[in-house]
């Protein structure tokens, strides 16, 4: 998987999760993907340097059996460990932490005065 920009998460942790563990392939991920930071056992390639996916492709398809196995297995303990729930979690303080992050305190509102006028919902004003 090498895509140019983020992308390809999921395809990327299907293919992981689809292996024959007995005779698991080889992910070779571009370095840009989000899944590299989770998927660090796969080889990680730059997609901008043709003759580094060369090799790294080359590295993938001579990769002994007990190599492939301990890379797949790597991966399978953190696919196995980011449940939904997890992931709703993570995601929910990843948003929290940004607005609080970007939060500016609230500008303080003047206490309402005897004098304004408190007006109902129900008014009795019509809208067409």
């Amino acid at each position: 998987m090498t895509p140019l920009n983020d992308g390809m998460n999921l395809v990327a942790k299907e293919y992981v999760a689809a292996q024959n563990p007995a005779d698991p392939g080889v992910l070779v991920l571009s370095e840009f993907a989000g899944a590299a930071n989770e998927l660090d056992t796969a080889l990680l390639v730059n997609p901008h340097d043709i003759d580094g996916m060369a090799r790294t492709i080359a590295t993938a398809l001579s990769m002994p059996l007990t190599e492939r196995r301990m890379r797949w297995e790597a991966m399978m303990v953190k696919l196995r460990a980011g449940t939904i729930q997890q992931w709703f979690a993570d995601f929910v303080d990843a948003l929290q932490k940004t607005r609080s992050d970007k939060a500016s305190p609230a500008p303080a509102m003047p206490e309402p005065q005897a004098s304004w006028a408190l007006r109902s919902v129900n008014s009795g004003a019509r809208y067409h």
